[in-house]
């Protein structure tokens, strides 16, 4: 894993090499004044060396001004390598998302993965900058002042730095439980924001039925456990840190207590004895460092496993054998596909031995109750998800051959809940077409009853329409939902209960659009409302048995089955 992040720091191995060196510098500085001081102790006060010790004095003044500017580097530069590093991962992150399947979102919460892609990799981005940074820096200085104290009196120093391995054991011991503790507080943190991210879409529903405690009791729940995560955390983190600085005082202790007996019988001076004391503090600065970025280093690592756990989740399989062929014309036929959504063998199946032809250009309905398949058989036809066993094939193609993008290109679907991004109406039309013109796009409106709406509006097609397109009624979202199909213009339609939520009279100008849109593409109707499907070339009335009954309207009227025991209750009243 560290050598999978440190790939990161290629693209800004430039920046992060001059980091590195200011660091070594800084580090070389901080071992120059312990030793002056023991010269200006040792000699030239002494020896009343006054252009020495002046030279000395501005010698170190110089060293500090160049030390402040390497340390602005540092702090700035550094930081941005940090960031910059942690923009790359979360534009990987995001890339990568657009290529997981279905199943991956539908088995992970929203607030979940935006923990990950928000709170995590800031995390990393800090360890980025400080943990090679500091570590470094550290590693240099601890070094540098073993090599001071042994020139200064070796046997003093080899006393001081024996109780070295005693800090790392601990370290070795306490690492396993902290990486523990801090994972099971990512995976709490995560848990609040998809609560919270729950909540606050779901606002007007809460309100609309009073329902603020329950809501206030939920977060309580993943926000009491996230505090006793934390106190897990900051527990063990205490421990660590109450021993490290007892440790690095005992540090100071145990040179003062061995040098003090070394100066008293002679084994060494005063001045040493002096640079000495310095140099243990020299010494104890870094592994002050270590402690406190130990707790960044867990942070971090916790961070960037939980990255990977999401990059390294399979994307949507592409075969480099896929075709791509310039148009479909959308001849779809389902050859004895079983589905189920769990993923292993013994799940049940939604679908189960399918079969249906639906040729180009013409309309076929799916009705019956809920839980027959419907929507799922919609959902298959783009690859939404991949069929057990069994085929589909658009044109004498078994769209498992075919790129997702070209499929998906010759698809367009209207569903019940339609999706608006946190835009402009122009910018949700657009959808459709990327590359269209304002004409075209205008032009789409105004074929899905939207237009003379639009332009009603204050700032017209550059309107924002709130989040999920809260700021729009549910009959002008999915009239720009149909603009979108529109402005597309794929050889297959699909319509999920496109129009079961409107009332009588929205529906009424929505499902003449409908109709336009409908012409000369072969189109899958899923509804409920049989009204708007008494035309359909072909109707199919499925259960969860799979398929009951089909014909058009009048033959299954004939019939006196199923659907004509929905198409009299639902007209009973009429």
């Amino acid at each position: 894993m560290l050598r999978r992040f440190a790939a990161y720091y290629k693209p800004h191995k430039t920046l992060f090499i001059i980091d590195m060196i200011c660091a070594f510098t800084i580090s070389a500085f901080n071992l120059v004044y312990p030793y002056i001081t023991k010269q200006i102790i040792n000699n030239y006060v002494p020896n009343k060396l006054v252009s020495m010790l002046l030279g000395s004095a501005g010698f170190l003044l110089g060293f500090y001004i160049i030390k402040a500017g390497l340390n602005y580097f540092m702090t700035c530069w550094g930081h941005i390598v940090g960031v910059r590093i942690q923009s790359d991962m979360r534009r990987e992150m995001f890339a990568h998302l657009e290529k997981l399947p279905f199943a991956y979102f539908d088995d992970n919460k929203t607030g979940v993965i935006m923990s990950r892609m928000t709170n995590d990799l800031f995390q990393v981005s800090e360890l980025a900058h400080h943990g090679p940074e500091d570590v470094f820096l550290s590693l240099i200085t601890l070094i540098g002042a073993f090599i001071m104290l042994a020139t200064i009196n070796i046997y003093l120093t080899l006393i001081v730095f024996a109780f070295i391995p005693f800090f790392v054991l601990y370290i070795i011991l306490i690492r396993k439980n902290m990486k523990k503790v801090y994972a099971e507080t990512r995976v709490a943190q995560g848990e609040v924001n998809a609560d919270i991210e729950s909540a606050i879409s779901g606002m007007r529903v809460s309100r609309a039925y009073t329902a603020a405690e329950h809501e206030m009791q939920k977060f309580d729940i993943g926000n009491d456990k996230f505090v006793l995560s934390r106190y897990r955390q900051f527990k063990l983190l205490g421990k660590f840190h109450s021993i490290m600085t007892f440790f690095m005082d005992f540090l100071y202790f145990a040179v003062l207590l061995a040098g003090g007996l070394f100066f008293f019988y002679g084994k060494i001076g005063v001045g040493d004895f002096t640079a000495f004391v310095l140099y243990i503090s020299t010494l104890i600065t870094p592994i002050r460092t270590l402690v406190t970025i130990y707790d960044q280093i867990q942070e971090g690592a916790t961070g960037f496993k939980r990255f990977c756990d999401i990059m390294d989740e399979q994307p949507e399989e592409e075969s480099d054998t896929a075709l791509n062929p310039d148009a479909l014309v959308g001849n779809i036929e389902f050859e004895g596909v079983t589905f189920g959504y769990g993923e292993d063998d013994g799940s049940p199946k939604v679908i189960k031995d399918f079969s249906l032809k639906i040729p180009a250009g013409k309309t076929v309905a799916l009705v019956g109750p809920s839980g027959g398949g419907k929507t799922t058989l919609c959902h298959l036809i783009p690859r939404f998800y991949e069929i057990d066993s069994g085929k589909i094939t658009v044109d004498g193609y078994d769209i498992r051959e075919l790129s997702r993008h070209t499929l998906r290109k010759n698809i367009g679907i209207v569903q019940q809940d339609v999706f608006l991004f946190n835009g402009t109406v122009k910018e949700n039309i657009a959808y459709g077409n990327f590359s269209a013109t304002d004409e075209q796009i205008i032009e789409a409106a105004k074929r899905a009853n939207i237009h003379d709406y639009v332009m009603s509006l204050e700032k017209g097609y550059d309107t924002e329409v709130g989040e999920r397109g809260v700021k729009l009624s549910g009959g002008q979202k999915q009239r720009i939902s149909i603009a979108r199909a529109f402005l597309k213009n794929p050889p297959i339609l699909i319509l999920d209960e496109a129009t079961s939520a409107l009332d009588n009279a929205t529906e009424m100008l929505i499902q003449s659009a409908l109709e336009e849109l409908q012409g000369g593409r072969t189109t899958l109707v899923v509804a409920h409302r049989l009204s708007t499907v008494k035309h359909a070339d072909e109707i199919i009335v499925i259960t969860s048995n799979g398929v009951e009954e089909r014909g058009n309207h009048e033959q299954l009227v004939a019939k006196n089955g199923l659907y004509k025991e929905l198409y009299d209750y639902q007209f009973k009243n009429l």
